[in-house]
């Protein structure tokens, strides 16, 4: 059972059941909302103090303007109670369309010198050049941009016991998994974490961001490689578009057990969707120091984002922007958002003109090269017999998500950085890119159908990291 109640800005709120996927900070927020408020009122305790949704505005048709969105990030920063050296955890590029760059630049319009340092949560990610960092966040000094390495700037918080991870999962896997954060976030060197981002469905935690920002984003190998993995093991159709899985389970208790070895941290969160000319406008956004803002989010990414159709595709086309897709570890979200839409025997086809190589990472990039995407069956079998693939199971969990399982066949047409050969290496099809282009014409393409040019209908998809995209039956009882 839960319990909510308006309470002056927010909403304080109070899990009575403790949740397997709810987290409640230490000390009076284990309190019942009329004691909480009682403390409030008669002991003084600042509102800020409290478990709460800060700001929660949207709807599936609203169109949150840039002046809007300012008066709720300022607002939000005010509520969440003061600060001196915070930092902002926003996503990188490959997430331009979140408005984490805007959102980052309002708050350093609002807290100025008080905002100490920002730090791209890139988990695997290629790091963003200075020019890039100029063109998602113009009005954020340079100066403030940190870096994030995944391999070797990180902490360990804390283990999780595999007992655990064998409960969430169904027993199919028993790793324990380690709680890793990047190490200047524990250092003391700031005093509260700003982390910003998208909610929308998300192949391998169920719907991206929150508690994800911290331990995926700014996490570490380990924890990285065992997360994917276990998304995957468990199965990505079973979570894309869900609120509560064993991934996000794993998050939510990490947060719990150890969160107080870090800052307080300030969760902002964006719906974003598509007008009806393609346009994307911002159609939620959620703050607050708890899970609720993220549930508010998820519920309303649900309704923007998640696109559900009567009838199966047998033929569908994805476009990858060059500006933000470069590898197919990021491109292959053509394939994870589709799949549930795609009919048994289809093809969907991959127009990825900034293509140059398959992994982010160039370790990971040499085993998808090595391995090739295959179905989770031979995958899982791979990583028992081979020490390299195994000692990188987020590579593995890639594997197995880009794998349509025989059911339909995918099709990349990439730029010259990759060749017919490699495509076809890692168990790809291969099309031109000019062929590609002059048949399906993606500059005249409307969201959803259209006819190419020998008159075949096909679905058409402008940016796949913006949805989810599932036949009726694939996404029934949740």
């Amino acid at each position: 059972m839960d319990l909510t109640r308006d309470f002056n800005a927010g909403v304080v709120s109070f899990y009575p059941d403790g949740g397997d996927f709810r987290a409640l900070s230490p000390g009076i927020n284990s309190l019942p909302w009329f004691y909480q408020t009682l403390l409030v009122f008669f002991v003084q305790i600042p509102v800020y103090s409290l478990v709460m949704t800060y700001e929660a505005t949207g709807s599936a048709l609203a169109d949150i303007t840039d002046e809007e969105l300012r008066s709720l990030v300022e607002s939000s920063i005010t509520k969440s109670g003061p600060s001196k050296r915070a930092i902002a955890l926003p996503p990188d590029l490959t997430r331009h369309h979140s408005r984490a760059g805007l959102i980052t630049d309002m708050v350093y319009g609002h807290l100025g010198s008080s905002l100490a340092a920002v730090m791209p949560a890139l988990g695997t990610h290629i790091p963003m050049t200075c020019a890039e960092l100029g063109s998602m966040f113009p009005k954020t000094p340079l100066s403030l941009f940190r870096g994030h390495d995944w391999r070797n700037g990180i902490t360990e918080l804390g283990r999780i016991e595999g007992s655990f991870v064998s409960s969430v999962s169904g027993g199919l896997l028993d790793y324990d998994w380690p709680v890793q954060t990047n190490r200047d976030l524990v250092s003391g060197a700031y005093d509260k974490i700003i982390s910003i981002g998208q909610v929308v469905p998300h192949e391998v935690v169920g719907m991206a961001n929150q508690a994800k920002n911290i331990f995926v984003g700014a996490g570490g190998k380990e924890a990285i490689d065992k997360s994917h993995f276990l998304g995957a093991v468990y199965g990505m159709e079973r979570m894309m578009g869900r609120t509560n899985t064993p991934v996000r389970a794993l998050f939510d208790e990490a947060l719990a057990r150890y969160g107080s070895k870090l800052p307080p941290i300030l969760w902002m969160l964006t719906v974003v969707g598509q007008r009806q000319d393609g346009s994307l406008a911002l159609r939620g956004f959620f703050s607050g120091d708890d899970r609720d803002c993220f549930e508010r989010a998820a519920a309303l990414s649900r309704e923007v984002n998640l696109d559900l159709l009567d009838v199966p595709l047998k033929k569908a086309v994805v476009w990858l922007d060059p500006s933000m897709f470069r590898t197919t570890w990021i491109g292959n979200k053509a394939v994870y958002r589709t799949r549930m839409a795609m009919a048994d025997g289809g093809e969907l086809v991959v127009i990825a003109p900034g293509l140059e190589r398959f992994g982010e990472d160039l370790e990971i990039d040499a085993l998808i090269r090595k391995y090739g995407y295959r179905s989770g069956k031979e995958i899982v079998q791979l990583v028992a017999d081979n020490a390299d693939l195994a000692a990188s199971m987020s590579a593995a969990a890639h594997l197995i998500h880009g794998c349509p399982e025989g059911r339909f066949t995918v099709t990349y047409a990439p730029g010259p950085g990759v060749t017919k050969e490699e495509i076809e290496s890692v168990d790809f099809g291969w099309t031109g890119m000019s062929e590609a282009v002059s048949l399906y014409r993606p500059e005249a393409c409307v969201p959803g159908w259209n006819t190419n040019r020998a008159g075949e209908p096909f679905f058409f998809i402008p940016n796949p990291s913006l949805g989810l995209w599932s036949h009726t039956s694939r996404f029934a009882n949740t």
